[in-house]
């Protein structure tokens, strides 16, 4: 395997889709996405760089559904074949590999990719993976100079929104895909900040006392799924989006109904509907704040007709739009 800042374990394959001729009138996203150098740059718009987390080490230390180490091949067939309306160019940087139980190791290779095409000016976007793609994120926005700033620039303020049934909060040995939020949470507290944490769509059957007094103790703001009018999401995410500069947006998909997101391994019996997702994600890119965004917990073992799989490809879509 080939390993740089940019091109991670694995240089991206060729993406695949329909074809309905050449030329920007025909243009789907296979066309349109190129594999991802250090000189890959766009003139006007920040480009968007895309980068696999092949992981289900996480979900396995939790005692999920393993499977979702397949999951960025899964998604990027999905958008292959999508029309490309986008406005920014799209490079593909390849896949950040966890083999075995080497987790925290792929967790930071995964970080300094982020970092360094965050550095250079991108938008990044991590398809995982578990949820422990969550911490990859974290390390590669907290290490990015956007984040910690220079003598030249002040640090800035950082805000993490996760579209979640779950807070991921679990006060565990050995970190999983049930631990990354508590991990950063205690990142920023060993570096003098607390974690600005925000989560829509909390099931409370689904959470234990305990995780919901931690999140209390960590000051997390939460709506529960219940609650998740469309009208409530919006001021929510807006209230959350004035107190910070830039955004991390996680995306675990079994925030969904399970009919919505069936291919997941913990899926949802309430979720919260996909009209409203949606329309985060559109409020989220408005904003010109979001600095880099991922989506877990995509296991195509269970998914039916790549249901998930295309979901997940249609919020990428409307998130880089």
């Amino acid at each position: 395997m080939e390993t740089s800042a940019f091109s991670a374990d694995v240089r991206p394959a060729p993406w695949t889709g329909r074809f309905d001729g050449d030329g920007d009138a025909h243009r789907r996203w296979w066309q349109a996405i190129a594999p991802h150098t250090p000189a890959s740059a766009d003139g006007a718009t920040r480009p968007a760089v895309v980068v696999g987390f092949c992981s289900d080490e996480g979900v396995r230390r939790n005692k999920g559904r393993t499977g979702a180490a397949a999951a960025p091949a899964a998604i990027r067939a999905a958008l292959g074949p999508l029309a490309y309306h986008l406005d920014r160019s799209v490079f593909d940087a390849g896949d950040v590999v966890v083999d075995g139980g080497s987790l925290e190791a792929g967790q930071e290779r995964a970080g300094r990719a982020v970092s360094g095409l965050l550095d250079a000016g991108n938008l990044t976007v991590l398809l995982g993976g578990g949820h422990e793609t969550a911490f990859a994120s974290y390390l590669g926005v907290a290490g990015s100079a956007a984040v910690r700033g220079s003598e030249a620039a002040p640090g800035k303020r950082l805000g993490v929104l996760n579209l979640d049934a779950h807070f991921d909060l679990r006060d565990e040995p050995v970190p999983s895909s049930g631990t990354p939020f508590l991990q950063m949470a205690r990142a920023e507290a060993a570096a003098g900040r607390g974690l600005n944490y925000a989560v829509v769509g909390i099931s409370e059957p689904n959470n234990t006392r305990t995780l919901f007094d931690t999140a209390d103790r960590l000051g997390v703001k939460y709506l529960l799924d219940e609650d998740c009018s469309a009208g409530a999401v919006e001021e929510f995410v807006a209230g959350f989006l004035a107190d910070i500069d830039v955004l991390y947006l996680t995306i675990d998909l079994d925030v969904l109904p399970a009919s919505v997101a069936p291919g997941v391994s913990a899926p949802a019996a309430y979720g919260v509907p996909l009209p409203v997702i949606s329309a985060v994600c559109r409020q989220v890119a408005a904003s010109g704040k979001l600095l880099h965004l991922d989506v877990a917990e995509l296991n195509p073992d269970f998914d039916i007709d790549s249901r998930t799989a295309k979901v997940a490809a249609r919020l990428v879509n409307t998130l880089l739009a």
